[in-house]
């Protein structure tokens, strides 16, 4: 039987997650909202369930994929789309943390912040992040002078646990902890609960992955991001 999270899409979509998964989504292939996110999964690699992630990818475009490195499903083709570029990425996970720095002061983030949350992870760029992931989470965030300067939150969810995601900071506004704090309060909360918190970290980005280790993450698994084309509505 295959760990939870080597398909950590596909089984947050099916499951905790099935309300976010678009109308047309089925038991051969689902897609998260496309104002919620990018992921697509199929339930495996048999052909019905390629035609079905096809037609997800072809009516919600600029889909992406989370397969664990070397599975067939890392290295499918979904038929009629092609694709940008597979990226490697490592899984982490936390079961506890390292001890930390003093609290950090921070408020939970709502649906007034929306704007902001995209602009800044628009600028930043800390993975796939849309007009409505915020709806994920809940996301927390710090402000200065009244500007929101940083924040992180929850995405994925599995049996047994709870992505932390969407961790960054302004240009201007690094250095100060910001995000080792916003992280150990949303990890903290996470293994409060009883489950273990997992990310995704790209893989060659040696001091970010430093950086979650030094809070307690260890890499579980090689994975694949895969970017599809945004191609032509049917």
């Amino acid at each position: 039987m295959t760990h939870p999270l080597d398909r950590a899409v596909w089984n947050a979509l099916t499951t905790r997650l099935s309300a976010f998964a678009t109308a047309d989504s089925d038991d051969r292939a689902v897609r998260i909202d496309p104002e919620v996110g990018v992921f697509l999964a199929g339930a495996d690699a048999r052909p019905e369930s390629l035609a079905a992630m096809a037609g997800l990818a072809l009516r919600h475009p600029g889909a992406g994929m989370i397969e664990r490195a070397g599975s067939a499903m890392a290295a499918l083709d979904v038929p009629g789309v092609a694709v940008v570029d597979r990226i490697p990425l490592v899984q982490m996970v936390a079961t506890a943390l390292t001890p930390g720095g003093p609290d950090l002061a921070f408020e939970t983030l709502t649906e007034a912040d929306a704007p902001e949350m995209l602009a800044l992870a628009t600028l930043t760029k800390p993975g796939p992040f849309r007009s409505a992931t915020r709806r994920l989470g809940p996301f927390i965030g710090v402000r200065q002078d009244g500007r929101l300067v940083a924040m992180a939150g929850r995405r994925m969810r599995v049996d047994g646990f709870t992505e932390l995601s969407g961790v960054c900071t302004h240009p201007d506004w690094r250095g100060r902890g910001y995000a080792a704090g916003l992280s150990r309060a949303v990890a903290g909360e996470i293994l409060a609960s009883g489950e273990g918190v997992f990310l995704h970290a790209f893989a060659g980005h040696d001091a970010t992955i430093a950086f979650y280790r030094s809070l307690g993450f260890e890499i579980r698994a090689p994975m694949t991001y895969t970017r599809l084309a945004e191609g032509d509505r049917p």
